[in-house]
């Protein structure tokens, strides 16, 4: 085994992430766990003693996994339920008791950077700009930067709504028109903002898209007719703007039922997966968007990149 090893932690609204690798960027290990952290959130902006515990079940499982490398340096990241949640603080201290690690609550602006450092390495260098978006379970956030090896932000909005809360908010478990075109009317303005605010449809022909999340690999998956979720083969597929259209028609005309029955999307995700669809929908209509790319790299590859880059410069140790 390497010598040394780097590890990133992103806990988001709906699930975990954990990501370790060698000081040569090499994957070690990969786990996910659905959380649920968000579930019931809403209207009291509180997590739940059921999330709470399941959340803090998740990093000491993680701290598990971690102490079977030699861990030089990480980082653990909360985002955007961890931001709103009232009882934040207090779950945080009930992640640090049972693990020791310590969870860094970051702001859409860093969120966002450590996303597009992620998922950048599917179109780098192949257009002047790069829009990318990533939907969340409690936020989404949409980005405008350079296409370059270090790239620069020039605009980037989060937006209030992610599949959790907006499923829970709008009652979106199954089909519901009425309630989708409500949730639709939510996100529009910030996607008019957007594009309004960067100008997009002047440099549009200079632009590639890039969607992060598992919202645009399932559909990918579902596009390509797989027969079954893998995320890793979805990484970095090419999705047309008619391809999802249908695909997403045909999930929102669904009932919760008959999404759960699909190896697409399961049982724990059928319950929120016409919120992401609508709100997917409505953000690339909005961008005008003619295709997009799927990523699976994402904030912990971007957060285990620059750990790595740091360490080499000699910066000091983040083990807590």
């Amino acid at each position: 085994m390497t010598n040394k090893c780097f590890a990133a932690i992103d806990l988001g609204t709906n699930s975990c992430r954990l990501l370790i690798c060698d000081e040569q960027g090499k994957q070690l290990c990969k786990e996910s766990s659905q959380t649920r952290l968000g579930e019931g959130m809403y209207p009291t902006m509180c997590f739940t003693p059921e999330a709470m515990e399941r959340g803090v079940k998740c990093f000491y499982d993680f701290k598990q996994i971690m102490n079977q490398y030699p861990i030089a340096r990480y980082r653990a990241i909360a985002t955007a339920g961890c931001r709103m949640a009232k009882n934040s603080a207090d779950f945080i201290r009930q992640v640090y008791y049972e693990s020791l690690i310590p969870i860094e609550v970051i702001d859409s602006y860093e969120e966002a950077r450590l996303n597009l450092k992620g998922s950048l390495v599917h179109v780098k260098g192949k257009s002047k700009y790069v829009v990318l978006y990533d939907l969340g379970g409690g936020s989404t956030e949409i980005t405008l930067a350079t296409n370059q090896q270090n790239p620069k932000i020039i605009h980037t909005i989060s937006i209030p709504w992610g599949a959790r809360n907006a499923a829970e908010a709008f009652q979106l478990v199954s089909a519901n028109l009425e309630q989708q075109k409500k949730l639709q009317q939510e996100i529009i303005p910030y996607v008019e903002a957007f594009v309004q605010e960067t100008h997009l449809k002047d440099i549009a022909p200079e632009v590639l898209f890039l969607a992060t999340s598992s919202t645009p690999l399932r559909l990918a998956a579902m596009i390509n007719q797989f027969g079954e979720y893998k995320r890793e083969q979805c990484d970095g597929l090419c999705i047309r703007r008619e391809q999802l259209d249908e695909c997403i028609l045909k999930i929102c005309s669904s009932t919760q039922q008959e999404l759960a029955k699909s190896p697409y999307i399961g049982e724990k995700r059928s319950h929120i997966f016409i919120a992401g669809c609508t709100i997917f929908k409505t953000i690339y209509d909005g961008l005008s968007i003619p295709y997009l790319t799927a990523s699976l790299k994402s904030a912990v590859d971007g957060i285990v990149e620059e750990l790595i880059e740091e360490d080499k410069n000699g910066k000091v140790d983040k083990v807590g």
